[in-house]
């Protein structure tokens, strides 16, 4: 099959493509005011708001993928139709704005133990899937553009994959997470013909084949990554990693070299996960970022985003900087992003191991309003670094083999939390 071509856009190109996105979003909506889609009273201000989203993609590398570009991670690619369908996020102004990002793990099987893995006591049944099905179903009906799908290790299982798959149709992308275990050329070219995905995000936390092996517990993993990679560029699907990174990594050259392979591997997209005390972390904590830190980090990333001797790098998309209060703060909860885990409890971010309650146990949309409603005003506050000692006090406390925490001792977390002030973003948009 012929390769799928990547192509970074930045600069002067990158301010053309702008243009372009504004002119395709004009003409598109002006049809949707003309067919009777959207109120005539709040056009200019959903024009406003759209446009002040996209000022806030300034620090970022477009990538384009085939015929379709990124500007954001969790933003579709443009000019798709789950773009449009996340662009609507912002046309509501008479109730909550829409969620539009779900993370689903289809299964907890793994053959890996890595030993950050915010899964880790996620312990249970995997949810039966056509009830999955149903709810993933449901969430695109809700507005869900983006659907990152995961495991354990999805290829696992590979027919709960291609069932949840099969349910999402052009309104939303996926993106399906993976560390490569399971996947032939076969299985990624029945993936492939789902037009909606936009790639595979493997795990790349180091450049070093041995320590990659040691912190994901198997003498092959390093192996398994490149197969992997190695497959999806045979059958022309899209390359792209997820890197945890401890602060001394950004200091000692680690960091350059992470780039420097996924640079090799043909990566599209880097997501730079900051590490969270969850999960298998939950107890130790984790590595503390300073402000300053986070400076050194934020300056990093936009050098090899922005800067033409690092255009043919993989755009960063990182969390230090899209969290951070001037920007999205967090949107868990369902503000923008929620996380069902493979047994089917709903959590509002798959860092902070609380329930909210499960799917095979209440109906899911009286479990999506309870959540929504608990984080109806978005917050600047990290809820799963303020609160994760309390999780595990509680989790202590009460004798407790998994998580999350189940749905009565959640309550004890958040009936009583502060989520701070709304973080920039969210704070204006919603004054436009």
């Amino acid at each position: 099959m012929e390769r799928l071509k990547i192509k970074k856009v930045i600069g002067f190109r990158k301010g053309l493509f702008d243009l372009k996105i504004k002119l395709v979003a004009l003409f598109y909506f002006t049809g949707k005011l003309i067919g009777g889609e959207i109120k005539p009273k709040y056009f200019i201000r959903f024009l406003k708001r759209l446009l002040f989203f996209l000022s806030k993609m300034r620090h970022n590398k477009y990538v384009k993928i085939g015929k379709f570009t990124k500007i954001n991670l969790y933003v579709p690619a443009f000019p798709s139709e789950a773009f449009f369908t996340a662009c609507s996020k912002v046309l509501e102004f008479e109730k909550k704005m829409p969620c539009v990002t779900a993370l689903v793990s289809i299964t907890s099987a793994c053959r890996f133990k890595c030993e950050h893995c915010y899964q880790k006591f996620d312990k249970g049944k995997d949810v039966e899937i056509g009830l999955l099905v149903q709810t993933v179903k449901k969430l695109q009906d809700k507005g869900v553009a983006f659907f990152n799908i995961e495991g354990g290790e999805p290829f696992m299982v590979f027919d709960r994959l291609i069932k949840v798959c099969d349910v999402i149709d052009n309104r939303s992308e996926i993106l399906i997470n993976s560390t490569g275990d399971g996947m032939t050329f076969d299985r990624l070219t029945e993936l492939r013909k789902h037009k909606n995905l936009i790639g595979i995000m493997f795990s790349l936390h180091t450049h070093d084949p041995a320590k990659l092996n040691n912190f994901m517990g198997r003498d092959d993993a390093w192996d398994t990554l490149v197969n992997g990679i190695r497959l999806c560029h045979e059958v022309g699907i899209a390359v792209h990693f997820n890197t945890c990174l401890m602060s001394h990594e950004f200091y000692n050259g680690t960091f350059e070299k992470v780039m420097d392979i996924a640079k090799q591997f043909n990566g599209a997209i880097l997501q730079l996960i900051k590490p969270k005390p969850a999960g298998g972390w939950l107890e130790s904590g984790v590595d503390q970022f300073s402000e300053e830190d986070i400076d050194f980090i934020r300056k990093k990333v936009t050098r090899f985003n922005l800067e033409k001797e690092y255009k043919e790098y993989p755009y960063i998309a990182a969390m230090v900087i899209e969290e951070d209060k001037s920007l999205f703060g967090c949107t868990a909860g369902a503000t923008d992003r929620f996380y069902i885990n493979s047994k089917g409890d709903v959590q509002p971010c798959e860092f902070l191991n609380i329930s909210f309650g499960n799917i095979k146990e209440e109906n899911f949309e009286n479990i999506y309003d309870k959540m929504r409603k608990q984080f109806h005003i978005p917050g600047d506050c990290l809820l799963c670094e303020k609160y994760s000692r309390e999780i595990f006090k509680l989790y202590k406390d009460h004798n407790l083999k998994t998580l999350p925490l189940p749905i009565d001792i959640s309550e004890k977390i958040y009936n009583n939390w502060d989520r701070g002030e709304p973080a920039e973003f969210y704070k204006k948009v919603v004054e436009i």
